[in-house]
């Protein structure tokens, strides 16, 4: 048995964000990027570049990456990992449901960590 409980968060339409774009969401606090890529797979990743916090929901997105749009700096959408060495950013799973993007997430519970 996991440790950690999910639930799914209900973040979006599909149809909010046009073929090959992404959009910005914010999730408990935090910023997500999520892109709908031209196939129709939605992925999503933390919003920022861990290199100079470029915005990365406003790069260009092809090819199951997206390109930063402040130093070029390229990240896979599905496992995160950056064009240089040991740069990286948190994926997020994401399910669509009658054309509704949600996004699994920890349970405030398992966030907060076992009890003291």
């Amino acid at each position: 048995m996991s440790d950690v409980i999910t639930d799914r968060i209900h973040i979006g339409s599909v149809h909010d964000i046009a073929p090959g774009q992404g959009r910005c969401y914010v999730v408990n606090g935090e910023e997500i990027a999520v892109f709908r890529q031209r196939n129709g797979s939605i992925l999503a990743i933390q919003n920022r570049c861990p290199h100079k916090n470029g915005p990365l929901h406003e790069g260009i997105a092809g090819g199951g990456k997206v390109i930063c749009p402040m130093h070029g700096h390229k990240f896979d959408l599905a496992t995160g990992l950056g064009s240089e060495p040991r740069e990286c950013v948190r994926t997020y799973k994401i399910v669509v449901v009658n054309d509704r993007i949600e996004m699994e997430a920890p349970s405030p519970c398992a966030r907060l960590g076992p009890p003291a």
